[in-house]
Order: C-alpha cells, then structure tokens, then sequence
C-alpha cells in the first residue's frame, strides 16, 4: 500500500496555494459529498480493533491481519467524550490521528500527540477529504476516540490500496462558520499600477494585466473593504478565488470552477497568499500582487505553467473565517 492519500482531495487548492505534494488523494473536487445526516454505525470489523491508551496520547493499536474489508465504512466510538457539539455538515473538526494498512497493520500516517502538539483542523466535507474520513467524523464530539475501518470505496476508490483503519482523537468541534457567496464590502479606490478586475454576476472576476513590470515585492490591495471577523494567523479560512501570471494573464487556478468556496488554514499557504489574509475583515476582496520570493521561489510549478520567476496575481474574496485551535 503506498503512502497514504488521506486527506485532500482538491487539486486546484493543493496546487495553487500551498505549492507542495502532500499525501493527497486525488478524487475527482466535483464528487458529490457524502451524507451527514446519519452517524455512521459500528460494525464487528471495528469494534474488533483493540485500541489502549490515554486520550490524545499516541494509542496502541491492535488488530487481526488481514482486516476484513466492511461494505461500507464503520465506526466504533471507544472513548465517549464529554462536548456538546457535534460534528455535522460544514463543521470544523481538530483533530489527532493515527493511520494503519489494514492488511499488514502498519502504521502509515500519524499526526503528532500531546497537550502542545498543533491539532490538525478538518472541515466535514467529502469534496475536500475522503467520505470515509467525513463519516468516521460525523456525530463526534470533543473528547471522542474514534476508531474507523475505511474499504477502498470510501478511499482511494482503487481495491489495489487495500482498507485503511483511523484512530481519530476529537480535540475540538465547532459549528459551521457563516460563509458568504462573494465579498460583500464597500468598493475601495483602484490603486494606478495594479491589474484591473471586472467581477462577472456571481462575483467571479477577469483580471487585466497592465503593460508594465510587475511590483518587485509583494504587494497587497483592498478592492472591498469588508465588516466581519477579522482573520488571524492560523485561522482557516473560506475563499473565492483566481490566481493569473503577471507575464501572461494567463488564469493557473480558480476556485470560481468549482461549487462553493475552498477553505484552508492560513499557515498552509504560500507566504503571500497567507499576507493577504491575516488582518483582512469577512466580507473583503484582496488583490494580491506576489513576487517569486514570496510565492513558489524559483522552481516555480512547472505544471502549471509558471516559472521560478513568474510574478503571481491573485483575487481573494474573504467568505468566512473559523478561529485555529488552542
């Protein structure tokens, strides 16, 4: 079983933001979401799985290989906790998390453990993880040990890739932020030198570039000034947006071709897109100007057509923001 494809599973946004490979599944971003309405049952494959161990301390995990394959993901709860939200639809869930081949028992994924470890923040949404990650998390509750046996249906979607088993530690669960469909702040003045932005009905902008040299650092403007919740380091965060090449005007990435908006924590962004959030109020659109240095140094991202000296121009609409944990 290769290295596990856990987590994401939108191209675009693992692309265009972040800049790096990860353990990314590669499920289509149009694959219609899980259901949420119903908690996921236990079943005799995972309440077979023997789990011992303190509640957000690495577990000891044990079970029978080769796992029985279920039909269907199943979920066993094996520490109850005590909070009182539960996860549903849109909520954002903090989380640590051990990952095991369900064939040979080996460990394949784990976050890291312990009262000062960073918790890593999932959102319940099968467009962006896998169903069987978004059912393993549906109806938890902070405090909540979950153990999960995922068949490749609720996976990679490949039989080759065998099960996989989730040992989930609840941290925290909050209630699905209030997004907005666009930026809905006051028109702030062009600012002469900057490409200009045309938004179409649904708020979906073209850019213009100007015949010029583009900013030599990275430049960050308001084309609307929004009123909500101010966005801060760590926090993630739910936006519209397009990214084009200066040298070209050539759109590498929009989130305005797929349904509804991305969201992401800030620190897992290139470092100018992460500028152009943090400090910026719910409501605002950001025009962001983004050198090589601050965005994919000189390597670039080849395939997607920008070269370790391409200029980046991104358009940001600032939806929704859900505060990072601690």
């Amino acid at each position: 079983m290769p290295k596990l494809p856990i987590l994401l599973v939108v191209f675009g946004a693992a692309l265009a933001l972040t800049g790096c490979a990860s353990s990314a599944s590669t499920a289509s971003a149009d694959k219609p979401q899980a259901s949420t309405s119903a908690c996921t049952p236990a079943g005799t494959i995972s309440d077979s799985v023997t789990v011992t161990g303190a509640l957000n301390a690495a577990p000891t995990v044990k079970f029978k290989t080769p796992l029985e394959t279920p039909k269907s993901t199943e979920r066993s709860v094996v520490i109850t906790g005590t909070g009182t939200e539960k996860a549903t639809a849109g909520s954002s869930v903090d989380v640590s998390y051990s990952a095991f081949n369900a064939e040979t028992g080996k460990q394949v994924d784990a976050t890291e453990y312990g009262a000062d470890a960073p918790a890593t923040a999932l959102t319940v949404d099968s467009t962006k993880y896998i169903p069987g990650l978004v059912k393993a998390l549906t109806c938890s509750v902070a405090g909540d040990r979950v153990v999960a046996v995922i068949p490749p249906a609720d996976g990679s979607g490949s039989a080759k890739d065998g099960s996989i088993v989730f040992v989930i530690d609840v941290k925290k669960v909050a209630a699905p932020p209030v997004v907005l469909a666009k930026a809905n702040g006051v028109d702030q003045p062009v600012v002469a030198g900057l490409p200009t932005v045309k938004l179409a009905a649904d708020g979906a902008p073209t850019i213009t570039i100007p015949k010029t040299a583009p900013p030599a650092t990275l430049t960050i403007a308001n084309l609307k000034k929004g009123a909500g919740t101010i966005v801060a380091e760590g926090d993630t965060v739910s936006v519209e947006y397009t990214g084009v090449i200066w040298a070209t005007g050539k759109t590498f990435d929009s989130s305005w071709t797929t349904a509804g908006p991305t969201s992401f924590p800030t620190t897992g962004v290139i470092t100018g897109f992460s500028k152009a959030l943090v400090g910026q109020a719910v409501g605002s659109q950001v025009l962001a100007v983004i050198p090589p240095a601050d965005g994919y140094g000189d390597k670039g991202v080849p395939e997607a057509g920008i070269s370790g000296t391409d200029t980046l121009v991104f358009v940001l609409d600032i939806l929704g923001t859900t505060p990072a944990a601690g």
